[in-house]
């Protein structure tokens, strides 16, 4: 198997978290990947997690409620708001924390996703712009960087499959 780039930056003077990782898949099954309630949801959580969709609205101005849920049903939700939507090259998002009420704990995070087609493979480079330096570095001890790295392995698995499709 070719390496596939995958870069995980913190600039905590910006506030900001880049991730740059390459799939070994076309772009309309990547973007599919990240935009479809079906495909997410086998996912946007590190195992043994697993996530589960409540509402999902691809649009601006729509959202994502979910959770990801432990294998003992513990909950942690999330609120994500799409601001802007360029099929297939870039979507926006505001993502926060909430409550299994669907009410946001803020400070939340901004969220710029970038789809690049390599031919047969697809650049995704995600921007995570944090509203405050606490809850980035909150964040980072949370262990985002571990869990969202097991999250685009299980993302690279499930692509290597429905690409054999």
């Amino acid at each position: 198997m070719e390496n596939l780039v995958f870069d995980f930056t913190v600039d905590k003077p910006s506030k900001t978290v880049t991730i740059v990782k390459e799939f070994a898949a076309e772009l309309s099954l990547v973007w599919d990947a990240y935009t479809k309630q079906e495909i997410l949801d086998q996912w946007w959580a590190p195992k043994p997690w697993k996530s589960v969709t409540k509402v999902m609205n691809f649009e601006e101005g729509g959202k994502r409620f979910y959770a990801m849920v432990s294998p003992e049903g513990q909950e942690h939700w999330a609120l994500q708001k799409y601001t802007s939507i360029s099929p297939k090259t870039n979507f926006k998002l505001y993502n926060s924390f909430a409550d299994k009420d669907e009410n946001p704990q803020l400070p939340g995070s901004e969220w710029d996703l970038n789809f690049t087609d390599l031919n047969e493979n697809t650049k995704v480079v995600i921007t995570i712009y944090n509203e405050s330096l606490e809850r980035m570095e909150q964040m980072i001890e949370m262990g985002f960087k571990e869990g969202f790295t097991m999250t685009l392995q299980s993302l690279e698995e499930l692509l290597a499959s429905l690409s054999q499709k």
